[in-house]
């Protein structure tokens, strides 16, 4: 059975094709448009009427995309930007309306078990220790906590990339006094989270989302992205430290030119790295995996369990 499912996050929408068949996902393809609805989100509630038309002619292009691969199924989730927003229905009636598509606000809890479900789908042992997975996307930043045998803890907690480049980084080149607010402001909103994953002695760390892909990307310099490449790769702390420090001295043209990044990522990147770094240093793991498996082949999964 030939399946789409599409993610619109507060930065990029998403949309991965593929077929499901004897209990695997085979031909995956990926696509990304940086579409932001979460722009101004956390500032004025609303999601604005530029971000609205730019996120509907998206997901018309990828409802062209799954009608072209003849899919017999597409499910469409909105996460964090669509979960905070007073207009977020106003969207999900245009999307039907305009697109064709059905939109489901999910909450974070199903988002980090859709994430933890794909996650658990790409990798490569069989191990039954408990593994804390954290998404750090444009809204939101999710952790979660659980084993083959499923989920044990999540939580979602108001830190992602687009979320505090908005709210602190005021420049392109980053002041000491932003980056020192930035952590603050990091440090008291998931010190309740980390407390309970410290409490569980959890050692394998495994990440999902565009900051932590695009991260790998800029450490094997990578000319052009690879699934392959990033998928299962490793970043140890001190290869971190040294992508934050060059990317806090650099102007946004210079972060556009740099290796592996997607330039459309260039401006929110620097606060993503600052939240997986404290996030690193404070749980003291020393090497997070990287996963391309996340919740679009978690939701995969699911539908395709459902309708087998």
């Amino acid at each position: 059975m030939k399946i789409g499912t599409i993610d619109i996050g507060t930065n990029s929408m998403r949309l991965l094709t593929a077929q499901y068949k004897d209990d695997k996902i085979i031909d995956r393809k990926k696509y990304v448009n940086t579409t932001r609805i979460g722009q101004g989100v956390d500032s004025n509630g609303y999601i604005s009427k530029e971000a609205i038309d730019r996120n509907i002619q998206a997901l018309k292009e990828f409802k062209g995309i799954c009608d072209e691969y003849k899919c017999d199924y597409i499910c469409c989730m909105g996460t964090s930007a669509l979960r905070d927003s007073k207009n977020s229905k106003e969207f999900v009636e245009l999307a039907k309306k305009e697109a064709n598509v059905d939109v489901e606000i999910i909450t974070g809890d199903r988002e980090s078990n859709l994430g933890f479900l794909g996650v658990l789908e790409g990798l490569e042992s069989e191990n039954s220790e408990e593994i804390l997975v954290i998404d750090i996307g444009g809204g939101s930043t999710e952790f979660i906590v659980g084993d083959k045998d499923g989920v044990a803890f999540c939580k979602s907690e108001n830190v992602g990339a687009l979320r505090l480049t908005e709210k602190f980084f005021e420049n392109e080149i980053v002041s000491d006094e932003e980056l020192k607010a930035t952590i603050d402001f990091i440090n008291q909103t998931i010190q309740g989270t980390i407390d309970i994953v410290k409490s569980r002695n959890v050692k394998k760390l495994v990440g999902i989302g565009g900051t932590v892909t695009s991260v790998s990307a800029i450490n094997q310099k990578l000319e052009v992205y690879s699934m392959e490449k990033v998928h299962n790769s490793k970043i140890c702390k001190k290869e971190l430290d040294e992508i934050l420090q060059m990317l806090k001295n650099m102007t946004l043209e210079d972060k556009k030119r740099l290796k592996g990044l997607q330039p459309k990522r260039a401006d929110i990147i620097t606060a993503g790295v600052v939240i997986l770094d404290i996030i690193m240093e404070k749980l003291e793991i020393n090497e997070i995996i990287v996963s391309e498996y996340d919740n679009l082949e978690g939701l995969m999964c699911q539908i395709a369990k459902k309708m087998s």
